[in-house]
C-alpha cells in the first residue's frame, strides 16, 4: 500500500473533501465523505473493488483532504473541484464547459436579453443553463419576435431610432418613444414567458389589447392581438400529457458502449418549455444509481433555476443532503422524487426514450464518421500512391497582411480527425516583408528540428499552395533530413496536389472522402493561422489606440485587454466596468471613457 496505516488513522472522523494524488501531485480523483477516515480507509480495504477503483488505488501516492462543517458543504466543495480539475479517475461531463445562460438586465433603465456564460449577483435574471446554442438563439429570436425589446448597448448616445424601430421589432426607447413603465410591463411579461408562464403573459395582453380598443386606439390592438397569437402558437407547441399544474425538471438516462446519455426535461407549469442532453464517458463500472449521483451533482451545481421537484428514473445516494443543498442554492424547498407508478412514472419513461434514441443516433453518427474516415485515408493512400495510411497528417498555412504580423500554423489530424492538442503557432521571426516561402521555411525548420519528438513524425504533410510553397517547404526537409516523407501542395481554386515526382497534378475525384478529408484540413490550418493573425493585429491595433489616453500604461492596457478584448468592447463598457477593471481607478476610468467616446 503506498499511503501508509498511519496516515489514514490520522484522517479526520469530520465531513469533508479528500483528493488523491498522483506520485507527480495531480490530482486524479476528488470525492466527499460524511467520515473523512471511514471512506478513504475503504478504498484500501475492498477486495471486490471494480477495475477502475483497483486501478485508481495503485496510482494513489498521496492524499490531502479539506473539513468542512457539514455534508452540504463538502458537496458543494466537491462539485466545485471537480469541475477546476477534471480528476482522471472522476467521471465528468463530456464538454463541461461554461455553458450560456439567457440574461434579462434588470438592473438597466431599459433591460435586455442578452447571451452570457458568467452568472453574477447582479440583480439580473438568469435562464439556462443551454447547451445547445441553437436552441437558446432560436429562444432569443422567438423573443425578439414576440416582444420589442432593445438591442443596442449605449442607447442613450443613440441621435435617432435605428432600423429596429422601423420594422417594430424595438419600441426606441432611445429616443423617447416608451415610458420606463410601459416598457417595465414588457419585460415582466418576458420573464413570465421564460419562466414558462405563458398563460398569464395571454391574459395579460388581452387585457391590453382590451383597454386600448376602449380607448380607440385600434392600432395598438391589433399588434395586441397579433401578439397573442403568435404567443398562442408557441404555447401549443409546449402542450404536454400533465394533469400537475407544477415546476419540475424530469431526469433519465439511457447507457451503451460505456456510455450514458442522459436527457433532462424543463416542465414548467405543467408544460414542457425546453430540454437539454449530455453524455457521460467511463461509466461502465458505476451502477444505475451512482450514474444518476454523479450527474444530478456535476448539473445542478452550475444551474440557476431550480425547481420545486426533480423527478429522477434512478435513486441517488445522499438524498437528503442534495435537497438540503439544493434548497440552500435555490432559496426554496426541492423534493427529489423517484416515480414507480402513474402518469410520473409515464413522463420519467417518455424522457428515457428520448435519452435512448439520442445515445443510438450519436452513436450511429460517430460509426458512419469513423468509417467514413477510414475510407477517405484508404482513398489518399491509393490516389497519392503513397506506401501506407497515412494515419498523422500535418498541413501547414501561412497568414499575414503584406507582410506584417505574419503567421503559421500546423494542425494534426490523425485518423482522419483533427487533433487540437498538437496543434502549433508559429509568429514568424526572421522574415521581413511579404515573403511566404521563406516564412514557410521557418516554420517547418522549427518544426522539423525537433524530428520525431513525442508526436511523432507525420505520414503526410501538405501545404497549404501551389508549386512553389512546394518546393520551398521540400528544400528545408531535405536539409534536415526528412525527404521521404510524402509531402503536396494543395492549388485552392482547382483543389489540385502538386507533388515533386510528377509535373502534372492530382486531381481527386469529385465527392470523394478523399477530397473532402483534404479540404477539411486545409481549411482547418487556414482557420487556425488567420485566427492567430487577427489576434495579433487586434492585439496591435487595441494597444496603438491606448498609447495616446494619458495615465494608460502598459499594465493597464493590459488588464483591459484581458478583460474586454477588443475595442470596440472597451468602447461600449460603461464608466462603471472601466474603473473594476483590475489596476484602473475613478481618474483612469474616466480619461478612458472620455477619450473614447469623444
Amino acid at each position: 500500500m503506498t499511503v501508509s496505516e498511519d496516515k489514514l488513522k490520522r484522517l479526520p472522523d469530520k465531513p469533508g473533501v479528500y483528493l488523491m494524488l498522483s506520485e507527480e501531485g495531480t490530482i486524479i480523483y476528488v470525492g466527499k465523505a460524511s467520515s473523512l477516515r471511514s471512506r478513504v480507509r475503504s478504498y484500501f480495504r475492498d477486495s471486490s473493488a471494480s477495475a477502475k477503483v483497483t486501478a485508481l488505488v495503485r496510482h494513489i501516492k498521496d492524499i490531502d483532504y479539506i473539513v468542512t462543517d457539514t455534508e452540504v458543504e463538502a458537496l458543494i466543495l466537491e462539485c466545485n473541484l471537480i469541475k477546476k480539475h477534471r480528476p482522471k479517475y472522476n467521471v465528468v461531463l463530456k464538454d463541461d464547459k461554461t455553458y450560456p445562460y439567457i440574461k434579462v438586465t434588470l438592473g438597466e433603465t431599459y433591460p435586455r436579453i442578452i447571451i452570457t456564460r458568467r452568472v453574477k449577483k447582479d440583480g439580473a435574471k438568469y435562464y439556462g443553463p443551454y447547451t445547445s446554442a441553437g436552441s437558446m438563439h432560436e429562444t432569443i429570436k422567438l423573443l425578439r419576435k414576440l416582444f420589442p425589446i432593445r438591442t443596442c448597448k449605449n442607447f442613450e448616445k443613440q441621435q435617432r431610432a435605428c432600423l429596429n424601430q422601423h420594422i417594430k421589432r424595438c419600441l426606441a426607447p432611445c429616443v423617447g418613444n416608451v415610458s420606463e413603465k410601459d416598457y417595465q410591463e414588457m419585460i415582466n411579461e418576458i420573464i413570465l414567458f421564460l419562466e414558462g408562464k405563458q398563460e398569464r403573459v395571454i391574459k395579460n395582453l388581452h387585457y391590453k389589447m382590451k383597454k386600448a380598443a376602449e380607448n380607440l386606439e385600434y392600432e395598438k390592438a391589433a399588434e395586441l392581438r397579433d401578439q397573442i397569437k403568435a404567443v398562442e402558437k408557441v404555447l401549443e407547441k409546449q402542450k404536454i400529457d400533465n394533469s400537475v399544474e407544477e415546476d419540475q425538471d424530469v431526469i433519465a438516462f439511457a447507457r451503451g458502449n460505456n456510455e450514458v446519455c442522459i436527457q433532462v426535461f424543463f416542465i414548467r407549469n405543467g408544460k414542457v418549455v425546453g430540454r437539454e442532453h449530455f453524455f457521460l464517458d467511463g461509466t461502465d463500472s458505476l451502477s444505475r444509481s451512482e450514474v444518476m449521483t454523479v450527474f444530478i451533482k456535476q448539473y445542478y451545481s452550475r444551474v440557476v433555476d431550480i425547481p420545486k421537484k426533480i423527478l429522477l428514473q434512478e435513486h441517488v445516494e445522499d438524498k437528503d443532503v442534495i435537497e438540503q443543498w439544493l434548497k440552500e442554492k435555490g432559496n426554496a424547498r426541492v423534493v427529489i422524487q423517484m416515480p414507480q407508478i402513474g402518469d410520473k412514472l409515464k413522463l420519467i419513461e417518455l424522457v428515457a426514450r428520448n435519452a435512448l434514441l439520442l445515445l443510438e443516433e450519436a452513436q450511429l453518427s460517430r460509426q458512419k464518421k469513423k468509417m467514413a474516415d477510414e475510407g477517405a485515408l484508404v482513398q489518399l493512400m491509393e490516389y497519392l500512391s503513397l506506401s501506407s495510411l497515412p494515419i498523422r497528417i500535418e498541413c501547414y498555412d501561412i497568414s499575414n497582411t503584406q507582410g506584417t504580423n505574419t503567421v503559421g500554423s500546423m494542425v494534426v489530424f490523425e485518423r482522419g480527425k483533427p487533433l487540437s492538442n498538437e496543434y502549433r503557432r508559429f509568429k514568424i521571426n526572421t522574415v521581413e516583408g511579404p515573403n511566404d516561402y521563406a516564412s514557410l521555411q521557418e516554420m517547418l525548420y522549427r518544426r522539423f528540428k525537433r524530428g520525431a519528438d513525442s508526436a511523432g513524425l507525420p505520414d503526410l504533410v501538405i501545404i497549404d499552395g501551389g508549386k512553389g510553397q512546394l518546393s520551398a517547404a521540400r528544400d528545408v526537409m531535405k536539409l534536415l533530413g526528412f525527404s521521404k516523407i510524402p509531402t503536396f501542395g494543395v492549388a485552392k481554386k482547382e483543389e489540385l496536389l502538386f507533388t515533386e515526382i510528377s509535373q502534372e497534378p492530382i486531381r481527386l475525384p469529385e465527392n470523394s472522402e478523399a477530397l473532402y478529408l483534404v479540404q477539411r484540413i486545409r481549411d482547418e490550418a487556414h482557420r487556425f493561422a488567420i485566427t492567430y493573425h487577427r489576434q495579433l493585429r487586434s492585439k496591435e491595433g487595441f494597444r496603438s489606440q491606448l498609447d495616446e489616453i494619458p495615465g494608460i500604461g502598459p499594465k493597464r492596457k493590459k488588464a483591459l485587454l484581458n478583460k474586454f478584448g477588443t475595442m470596440e468592447n472597451i468602447r461600449a463598457a460603461s464608466l462603471e466596468e472601466l474603473e473594476q477593471v483590475e489596476g484602473m481607478n475613478k481618474k483612469s476610468a474616466l480619461q478612458v471613457y472620455d477619450y473614447l467616446c469623444r
